[in-house]
């Protein structure tokens, strides 16, 4: 990990003419990236393809290593601290994670609250205007956005099949943002946040009987081994992920490479934002699950569905007025968006 805000390296070529020596400086500089995320996740293989691009496109001059599956022992809560202070040079911030540090970013859209994947792309400029001025107190720089594939929701047991909310009271169930916690509060369901890395062993140790998990993710932490049942409830909320950089590290970088920095990250959001196959993968992430014994229930019924979506909605509601500014302002430029 580089606490300096990245390694410099000169690299000094003589060059001889008309009898004089020149001097041709090259500055080289690496950074890291954390990357919480498993390397079998899609997320993963973007941000590689990323570095790679930076790389090549700067002629080796910036070199980023992405480190992923929570090997550098950053905790995703604390980005905004790890980031800021320079103790990583570069990573990305979700909303879903900043309810202890930022809670009115992370509550600018909270997850069960859009319906469908055209509601996301016309949240997703206003949201990333939010982003772009709350994000630079925080000593953060904002070089671009990679995409969250629309994702379905579900939720895998083990033992028994669960796949309405009356047979969800019964259980505990391990979620990943604290809207969702009081969400399912509203519903009688008792919910806990536990990070993705730590899934697996909560649920084969009893301290979760359940999880809420993308059925397309669900291999990259091994749920079809911790699980034995998985019903569809809601579609995922897909905020961008947001590209930082710290401060300092990008103020020290020069200007050609900060452009190919910018150029690089444009791409990936291209990339990344393509969504036309994501109907087809769901399917066979599903086919998959099946394939390794994990019975798929099909849906929650509707009504306990939209008794989800409603509840998220009030949540929403509720947790910005008590966050106050700027959490109630953030919403309400959202709900325009939406056009609601």
């Amino acid at each position: 990990m580089n606490l300096h805000f990245g390694t410099t390296r000169l690299l000094l070529g003589g060059t001889l003419a008309f009898g004089l020596v020149g001097t041709a400086v090259a500055q080289e500089v690496a950074w890291d990236f954390n990357n919480n995320y498993a390397i079998a996740r899609d997320e993963t293989g973007y941000l590689e393809a990323w570095a790679d691009d930076i790389r090549e496109s700067s002629g080796g001059r910036l070199d980023i290593t992405v480190h992923s599956g929570g090997s550098m022992g950053l905790a995703d809560a604390d980005v905004l601290q790890w980031l800021g202070s320079g103790a990583v040079e570069s990573g990305f911030v979700y909303a879903n994670f900043l309810g202890r540090d930022a809670p009115a970013l992370q509550l600018a859209l909270t997850q069960g609250v859009v319906g469908s994947d055209e509601e996301m792309a016309l949240a997703i400029p206003e949201l990333q205007a939010i982003f772009e001025e709350a994000l630079p107190p925080f000593n953060i720089q904002i070089v671009g956005y990679m995409g969250l594939p629309p994702l379905g929701v579900a939720i895998f047991c083990q033992d028994d099949p669960v796949d309405t909310l009356d047979e969800l009271r019964e259980k505990r169930l391990r979620v990943w943002a604290a809207d969702q916690v009081t969400t399912f509060e509203q519903l009688g369901v008792a919910a806990e946040i536990i990070p993705q890395e730590e899934i697996y062993v909560a649920l084969t140790t009893g301290v979760v009987d359940c999880a809420l998990y993308p059925p397309r993710l669900a291999h990259t932490v091994s749920l079809q081994e911790a699980s034995d049942y998985a019903a569809y409830l809601y579609p995922v909320t897909a905020i961008p992920y947001v590209i930082s950089v710290n401060q300092d590290a990008w103020d020290a970088l020069p200007e050609d490479l900060q452009q190919v920095v910018l150029d690089a990250t444009d791409r990936l959001w291209a990339t990344s934002s393509d969504y036309s196959d994501a109907a087809d993968q769901d399917q066979a992430a599903v086919d998959g699950l099946a394939e390794a014994g994990v019975e798929w229930l099909g849906s929650f019924p509707e009504e306990d569905r939209s008794a989800f979506t409603d509840a998220a909605a009030e949540v929403w509601r509720v947790r910005v007025e008590e966050v106050g500014p700027p959490a109630p302002e953030y919403r309400q430029r959202i709900l325009e968006a939406l056009g609601r």
